[in-house]
């Protein structure tokens, strides 16, 4: 045998693997594109029904001496984006998003000081997470200048947010969950495989307070 021949073996044996890993790539964005349709479906009839009930928040606030007035949940929209992927459309991301306001009246301001790492931090976790609008400001000693506390002024109003981002060669749905459920950010991620109506009704089940199976 030449090495030339040899040579085309190796080549016709690499293309083999190639192809049989591009049907493999193919088959998977398929099954992840099925998965992101059902949440495509779930997620244009979800907020229409919400809107209308307007479920109470869960009682929200930035610590536990600043406890915010009762919430309802309202405004809900649904949006999703596509992208281009090996010269194919398939869906970039997922969302729905929704306001965090008061159940009557408008939003009232308030404050909160921390003067410690670890109260700070779960502050501006808070902040954040629930994309408050709010001003820092610092407090200092007059003569010293030494810092005393951080006070945050803020509006008693927020938004919460579910965004779903495929991955369409391994299979996983990712899920960020904003605001669900407390002010915080959680992270998760479905096998396509298990994602169905079910799966989406524990997570509708969450979003408005009731027992859930969803994390």
């Amino acid at each position: 045998m030449s090495f030339l021949h040899q040579l085309k073996q190796q080549a016709r044996a690499l293309q083999s693997e190639q192809g049989g890993q591009q049907q493999g790539l193919e088959a998977n964005m398929a099954a992840t594109e099925a998965a992101c349709k059902i949440v495509w479906n779930y997620f244009t009839e979800l907020p229409r029904q919400l809107n209308v009930i307007e479920p109470a928040a869960v009682q929200l606030g930035l610590d536990r001496k600043s406890l915010w007035p009762a919430m309802k949940q309202t405004d809900f929209r649904f949006d999703a984006r596509k992208k281009r992927l090996r010269d194919q459309e398939v869906f970039d991301y997922l969302a729905l998003g929704w306001r965090l306001a008061p159940r009557e009246g408008e939003p009232l301001r308030g404050q909160v000081s921390v003067n410690f790492p670890p109260d700070l931090e779960r502050v501006q976790r808070r902040l954040h997470a629930g994309h408050v609008v709010h001003e820092r400001q610092e407090q200092r000693h007059p003569e010293s200048n030494a810092l005393l506390a951080i006070v945050f002024e803020y509006e008693m109003a927020a938004r919460a947010s579910v965004m779903v981002t495929p991955d369409h060669d391994n299979l996983v749905l990712r899920f960020r969950l904003g605001c669900v459920g407390g002010m915080e950010i959680v992270n998760t991620s479905v096998p396509v495989a298990q994602l169905n109506g079910a799966l989406l009704d524990e997570l509708a089940r969450l979003i408005v307070g009731e027992p859930s199976r969803f994390l």
